[in-house]
């Protein structure tokens, strides 16, 4: 069995590269069957709640969105015991209502990426989940109730729209990602969302709105220095609402989708699957 070492797992986006209020910290260097995550992980213990912590684009942010290993990530995570993953996200505001420094804590994502791993599953192993539903709606529910007790002005629900990156958005797009009905846009949500589903990780995203992307005539373009901007601002907001959400996170996830994400997902014929794969694999399946 998976020896536990941390039950929820924190991804830092843009801006987040560590949390100094973890104590008891101790280093972690893996590799996985799909390669190596972004970084080492740095697990601690946070509010009396033992967590992992994992940079998503590395240390000194040296990862382009096209490059984060999810898959290497959330194995990395769920091979530690993790249990609940709570991803930080810098994103654009598609809605006039959603302002810069809102956070959103979306339930819905539409995968606009084009050159990604976008599954455990393949070579001899046929998998199909469920994402009708693509973030734990109790962690979401849980993240935004600490965002809002800590101050901050949080948005429930909404749809993430997900591009390729690294390149902003064009003005003709952001209009159609608008009329597509998109609140927010950004580069990483997927395919992590779907490999934590495949993971049997419960997998919630706290959103911090850095500017209106380029859609809004009377707003400054989204720049670089706009986004750091707001990121600064936002960080201390997101290691408050993380101390005060990781206490009210359950100790079990009895009723919880999420976890029983893969009993029948697989179709392929079990005397058919590869051993290679199989033993790739059964952390995943476990």
């Amino acid at each position: 069995m998976t020896e536990v070492k941390a039950r929820v797992g924190v991804i830092g986006g843009s801006g987040v590269y560590n949390i100094e209020a973890l104590q008891d910290v101790e280093e972690v260097r893996i590799t996985t069957p799909f390669g190596d995550p972004s970084d080492t992980i740095v697990i601690g213990t946070l509010a009396g709640v033992r967590t992992a912590f994992l940079p998503r684009h590395g240390r000194g942010h040296r990862i382009m969105p096209t490059e984060v290993n999810s898959r290497a990530n959330i194995y990395a995570l769920k091979s530690l015991g993790v249990e609940w993953i709570v991803s930080i996200s810098a994103c654009g505001s598609l809605q006039e209502w959603i302002a810069p420094r809102h956070v959103v804590v979306p339930d819905q994502l539409i995968d606009f990426t084009k050159k990604r791993e976008y599954t455990f599953f393949g070579n001899g192993m046929v998998g199909h989940i469920s994402f009708a539903e693509p973030f734990c709606p109790v962690l979401s529910e849980l993240v935004a109730r600490a965002v809002e007790q800590e101050g901050g002005r949080v948005h429930r629900g909404g749809t993430f729209v997900v591009i390729e990156g690294p390149r902003f958005s064009t003005k003709a797009e952001s209009r159609v990602y608008r009329q597509w009905g998109g609140d927010i846009i950004g580069m990483t949500a997927s395919p992590e969302a779907q490999l934590a589903r495949e993971a049997g990780i419960c997998y919630a995203t706290m959103a911090h709105v850095t500017d209106y992307d380029v859609w809004h005539e009377s707003e400054e373009p989204v720049s670089v220095e706009m986004l750091l901007d707001n990121l600064r601002a936002n960080s201390e907001l997101t290691k408050r609402a993380l101390t005060r959400l990781l206490p009210t996170i359950p100790a079990s996830r009895e009723g919880c989708e999420c976890a029983q994400a893969t009993k029948y997902a697989v179709i392929t014929d079990p005397k058919r699957v590869p051993e290679p794969v199989r033993d790739r694999l059964q952390l995943i399946l476990r």
